[in-house]
């Protein structure tokens, strides 16, 4: 009874912060306090938190396994959700305010601006993953394949963290910041593969 309490409380601190900036966007927004120019700043910040959300993804396993904080696990799915709210937000803010839904003038701009190709294919990976997120989904795939298909969030944050990297023209602090984060957890998932590889030929080698 416990465990499951605790289960709610946790899901319910993870679905509140994860809205949270959402919803100071949109109070901000109504107050006028977007600066002097709101579209780029919801466009930024709603690319920062796609990556925030994918990092933070990515972190559940490292620290469930180091930390032993196995509760985390069950809220992956939730921060790898809000991934997507806030990436389809990204997209969504750049067709409204820079393309003007004029959808033709997409092509065009890809062309011009080849990381926004980038950024649109990383945005459509994630799409199987939301899609799949729900139980129904894991069971009808199948464990090992959901797993595999999921593993896909390496690639996209690979992709998301190149895709803010060529945005950024001069200071390329926050890129650079998220690039380390996302080194250290593929450096880690790589030791974790040799040690398992190790593990599995250990048996087959006596």
């Amino acid at each position: 009874m416990k465990l499951s309490a605790d289960t709610s409380f946790h899901r319910q601190l993870f679905f509140f912060n994860g809205l949270l900036p959402a919803l100071l966007i949109l109070i901000d927004g109504w107050r006028g306090r977007l600066g002097t120019n709101p579209a780029e700043f919801i466009t930024r910040t709603t690319g920062v938190l796609t990556l925030v959300f994918l990092m933070l993804t990515l972190m559940v396993t490292p620290l469930r396994k180091l930390c032993g904080w196995n509760w985390l696990l069950k809220q992956r799915r939730l921060l790898g959700l809000y991934a997507f709210f806030y990436g389809l937000g990204h997209l969504i803010t750049y067709l409204a305010y820079d393309r003007d839904w004029q959808l033709q003038t997409v092509v065009g701009d890809v062309y011009k601006r080849p990381f926004i190709a980038l950024g649109m294919f990383s945005f459509l990976l994630m799409v199987p993953l939301a899609v799949t997120s729900t139980n129904a989904m894991i069971k009808k795939l199948g464990g090992q394949r959901w797993a595999q298909l999921h593993r896909l969030t390496y690639y996209i944050a690979i992709g998301g963290v190149l895709h803010y990297w060529a945005i950024v023209k001069s200071d390329v602090t926050w890129p650079r910041f998220f690039a380390v984060i996302l080194a250290l957890l593929l450096g880690y998932r790589v030791v974790e593969g040799m040690k398992k590889a190790r593990s599995a030929a250990a048996p087959r080698a006596s």
